[in-house]
């Protein structure tokens, strides 16, 4: 009986732009009859995500360390990290497809991995490299995913053209997903997510192999989604990504937490001045000169990093060696990454 009702609380609800639309306040037997119901008033849980003192153990390798962290309703929160840091064995788990060796989880308010296939009805995934067939359509990709949450076909061919809209593909409905091109496929694999109108996104590495252009337009997308109140957890490396989309992050190395806070936040206690890249010439005798003017300096190979609210004595001091290139700027992740870690972020 418990699990009928979560099972109701936590089933796919047609998509809109807007949740009180008038053909819904019209006609709400049409969401009764295709079996997608409104959320009960104030069910949704406070916390979309909730891990505590998680810990995967894979063939003798810890690959999730102790980790804890909360992803309020309505927020983005980024794991951020090198390949290898754990992101993917976290969206794993959070999906009920890895068992933790120890710890807690929770999920939309219901224990994962227990009651994972509940907590998937109200999740869009995804996936770090897409999955579409690529031989359908764009409007058959739609209706055949829309299946797998037992929706009809008339509430899915209801919901497609605004997917449509949301993707900008409307012009594109009936071409092959094979004929699409890079931005337009992660655009779809976005958009088809959305299907079951999910209280949460898990989105990994969503921009991965994308050019500029395309990466903003899936940042747009996100942004707008946000806007409706969804919940976002994104996984990435790429911290300007990071840096422009999340509320909060945690960065990951190794499977541990380093770091966790917003991003302005994390750069402004951990960095807290402008940055002077230094390239050319032997990075440790320059380091030699311009140590007693900077707060700190890193090296990554044949990079100097000046961390300096002197700028104007570091440059000074730097015109002694001849052939060099300076590039000043504002900190950013990737420095906080350095610093916390002794290594740029491997892209």
């Amino acid at each position: 009986m418990g699990e009928n009702m979560e099972r109701e609380k936590l089933r796919p609800k047609t998509i809109s732009t807007d949740r009180n639309s008038a053909s819904a306040r019209s006609n709400p037997e049409r969401e009764i009859k295709t079996g997608h119901l409104e959320p009960e008033p104030n069910s949704a849980p406070t916390m979309a995500i909730d891990l505590q003192a998680v810990t995967m153990i894979y063939r003798e390798k810890t690959v999730v360390d102790s980790l804890s962290f909360g992803v309020k309703a309505g927020e983005c929160f980024g794991l951020l990290g090198p390949n290898g840091a754990g992101k993917s064995t976290i969206t794993r788990m959070l999906l009920g497809m890895a068992t933790p060796s120890a710890g807690k989880i929770s999920v939309l308010g219901l224990p994962v991995p227990g009651k994972a296939r509940l907590a998937r009805a109200g999740i869009g995934v995804v996936s770090q490299f897409d999955n579409l067939d690529m031989e359908f359509t764009v409007r058959e990709n739609l209706l055949v995913f829309g299946r797998y949450f037992q929706m009809s076909t008339g509430a899915i061919e209801e919901l497609i053209p605004s997917l449509l809209e949301f993707a900008q593909l409307e012009a594109k409905a009936d071409v092959r997903v094979s004929d699409l091109s890079g931005g337009m496929k992660r655009r779809l694999t976005l958009a088809r997510a959305l299907v079951n109108d999910p209280q949460l996104l898990i989105l990994d590495e969503p921009t991965t192999g994308l050019d500029p252009p395309a990466r903003h337009q899936i940042w747009e997308r996100l942004r707008s989604l946000l806007i409706r109140g969804k919940t976002i957890l994104l996984t990435t490396h790429m911290m300007d990504e990071a840096e422009r989309m999340c509320d909060r992050l945690c960065v990951l190395e190794g499977g541990r937490m380093i770091a966790e806070g917003p991003p302005l936040s994390l750069i402004k206690d951990i960095i807290g001045c402008p940055v002077i890249e230094v390239y050319g010439g032997n990075p440790d005798e320059i380091s030699l000169i311009v140590r007693p003017h900077v707060e700190r300096i890193e090296i990554s190979g044949e990079t100097l990093f000046c961390y300096t609210v002197n700028s104007d004595q570091v440059r000074a001091k730097l015109r002694e060696f001849p052939g060099l290139r300076l590039l000043e700027r504002p900190a950013n992740l990737e420095d906080v990454f350095l610093r916390l870690t002794g290594r740029e972020m491997e892209k």
